[in-house]
This record gives structure tokens, sequence and C-alpha cells, in this order.
């Protein structure tokens, strides 16, 4: 029997450090950092970049993800913090959640090594590109609302909880495809595609589409394919996705960070008439059936079929609040446990309120009220994928 949900494409082991205030302002002072340094857009070639570019996601109190010029950088830099050792990737990461709830899926991967078989679902079959042990870490670094820095002429408190990834990763940079995965999906009624956006060489990109469509091929009629959005190491390469995968792909998720990226504007996530906008102009760069959008507040499908995925969404947000408050020791109770409690005042206003605007173009359901003082900021658009795939099988 083939799985009925396929996730692809890649897969890497990420460093999660415990935050350290003390470690940091350690590090400023060894470094020199000023105040006027702080840049979230800064190349990273050395540990004081990284330090600097972690200061400014954390003034922000933004999550994102950038790449390192080089791996020791990483390893160097973790080594001053507690760590624990985790699987990333958005397909192995929702392989993960949805497992828990009792679905699996069929994996395509491009790194192996003991841990990625230690942690992926046992009885999940999968493929991997890469014929030989590989690890190129990625650094995960969470900071909680309120975690504040002092030091030298620096003093910096985080308005929200985040989360920054930091990697430099040959296997998710080349994302070498195996088309043997072409024989796990032949009974899928759902297919993620995620990952590319750590690719560098355009040439490289548009073979592997290629390859990828050669893939797609063998999905049976009528299965949906899902794309998971990401933060590209090249932006131009997001585009030349979406002008060749578009008319393949039945929904588009992003998180608002990806949102507001695209658009080139901060947004006020509880303005109705400012977020109606932002849905109208990302559909005309992006024209896909269904655009998805989970945020902190609520999770959203807009276009004409967004009722259909009204149950998928509520399934998201509360695989995503699950792993917030849990990380990812979650259980099957404690997901329903989550399913049960009120919704957060404001995402219910917004929700009604960008109902009443858009009416059958729009799907608002606000996320669970939690407050956690030591929330898991990492996985958590990973965690929504998790719970909303398996909810498009009924």
């Amino acid at each position: 029997m083939k799985e009925k949900i396929a996730l692809g494409l890649g897969d890497n082991t990420d460093y999660e450090i415990v935050w350290n205030s003390q470690v940091i302002e350690a590090l400023i002072i060894r470094y020199g950092i000023r105040a006027d340094e702080l840049s979230a857009n800064r190349a990273i070639n050395s540990e004081r970049d990284l330090v600097i570019s972690i200061l400014s996601f954390l003034k922000s109190g933004t999550g994102g993800e950038r790449w390192v010029s080089a791996p020791a950088i990483i390893e160097d830099f973790a080594q001053n913090f507690a760590k624990k050792i985790t699987l990333g990737g958005t397909s192995v990461r929702s392989a993960i959640a949805m497992r828990k709830l009792g679905y699996t899926s069929a994996l395509h991967l491009v790194t192996i090594n003991d841990h990625v078989r230690r942690l992926i679902p046992q009885d999940s079959p999968y493929v991997c590109s890469n014929t030989e042990d590989s690890s190129y870490p990625h650094l995960i670094v969470q900071f909680g609302k309120d975690t504040c820095v002092r030091a030298g002429d620096i003093e910096l408190c985080a308005s929200r909880a985040n989360r920054i990834i930091y990697h430099h990763d040959d296997d998710n940079i080349i994302m070498m495809l195996n088309e043997e995965y072409a024989n796990l999906i032949t009974e899928a009624r759902v297919f993620l595609i995620s990952g590319f956006n750590a690719m560098q060489s355009e040439e490289l990109l548009t073979n592997r589409l290629e390859s990828l469509f050669r893939i797609m091929e063998k999905l049976p009629k009528g299965a949906r394919v899902f794309y998971e959005d990401a933060g590209f190491y090249d932006p131009s390469f997001s585009q030349l996705i979406h002008a060749i995968l578009a008319d393949h792909i039945s929904i588009f998720s992003l998180n608002e960070d990806e949102l507001q990226a695209y658009l080139g504007r901060k947004l006020d996530l509880l303005n109705v008439f400012q977020i109606a906008e932002a849905l109208a102009d990302l559909q005309k760069l992006i024209p896909v059936p269904v655009i998805v959008v989970h945020s902190m507040y609520w999770a959203l499908a807009y276009g004409e079929a967004a009722m259909s995925v009204a149950k998928a969404l509520k399934g998201g947000v509360t695989m995503a609040t699950t792993r917030f408050r849990y990380g990812d020791d979650f259980t099957a109770e404690d997901y329903q446990e989550i399913e049960a409690l009120a919704s957060n005042p404001e995402g219910v206003r917004f929700a009604d309120a960008l109902q009443k605007l858009l009416a059958d173009q729009i799907c608002c359901v606000p996320v669970a009220q939690v407050e956690q003082s030591n929330a898991t900021t990492i996985g958590l658009g990973d965690a929504f994928v998790g719970g909303f795939l398996p909810a498009l099988l009924s």
C-alpha cells in the first residue's frame, strides 16, 4: 500500500542552541560590537558577523533565514552553548509531527546520516539522493519575548518570541533529486514541495525543476500539490519557481514574514484592510488557486476554493500551537488539549471582520490563546504543514 501523503524535498540536521544572554553579551564585548553596526542583511563571513546578525533580529523581534559563508562558523559558535540535535526541513519536521496523530508519509531526503536514520518516522518509506552519509548542521537560534541583551552601547529586549536559521548546507544548496521517489507517490493524494530556497545556481535550479516534473508525472489525477515557501538565498529564484510551478500548485503557503518580504512593506497583522490588500497583491504575483498565510494570531486561505481547506487550517494552527507550547516531545493528548482551547481574542475579531469583508474568498481561523514563557519558536511553520496536510485527505 503506497502512502497518501508525499513530502519533499530536503532535510538536514539542526543544532538547536539554548539561548544564553550572558554568552551573547560576552561575545559583544569580545568583538567590540557597536549598536550602529546592527543589520539583519549583513553578509556572515565570521563569528562576529553572526553575532551582529542575531542581535539585529532580536532588536526587531523578527525571524529569518540566512546563509553563512563557512560551516566552521556555525560549529565554532555552537560550542558556546548547550544544544540539542534535531532534524530540520519542512518535509521531515512535518512528517514527525503528523506521525504523532497516526499519519505516515513518503519522504524524499537529500541528507542521510545516523541522526536522520534515528529520528525520522521509522515506518515512513523514503529515498535519498545522496549515496554517502553527510552532515551540514543548521544553527537554530530561538529567543523568547522580553529576552534582553545589555553590553557596551547595546541594550535590546525582544518584542516577541522568534527564531533565526543559519546554514551552509551543500546538500541543500545542490538539492540533487532522486527520481526513484516517483515510485513512492503513485497513490499520493497530497504532495508537498519545499526546500529549494538554499540553492545558489539558476542553472541547477532549472535542472532540478525539470527533474521534479518527471517525478510529479507519477502523481495520480486529482492530487493536491502544496508548496511551502521559505526565505531564499537568492530572492530572484522564488520568482523563477513561481513562473515555472504556478500552474501545478494547488495551494501556496507562507508565513507573515515571507508575505511582507514579497510585498516589500510592513503589515499590521490585525488590520483587515491591510491584509485584504496584501492578499490581492500577492495573488497578482503568484496566481494559484489558494494562498495560505499562517501567523501568530491566525491562519487564512484566500481564493475561490478557500472554504475547502477550513478543516486543514484548523489542523495546521492546532499542530503549530501544540509545538509552540510543548516542543518536540508533544503527544496526541497535548494536541487534543490545544484543539479544545478558546481562540485568542485578537484573532477572533480579525477573522470575523475579514470574513465579512471578503466573504467566500476567505477562510480565516484564529490561533488558540496560549501564554508560554519558554515557547518553542523553531519549526512552527513545519508543524503547521504537518497539521494541515492530513486534513486534506478527508
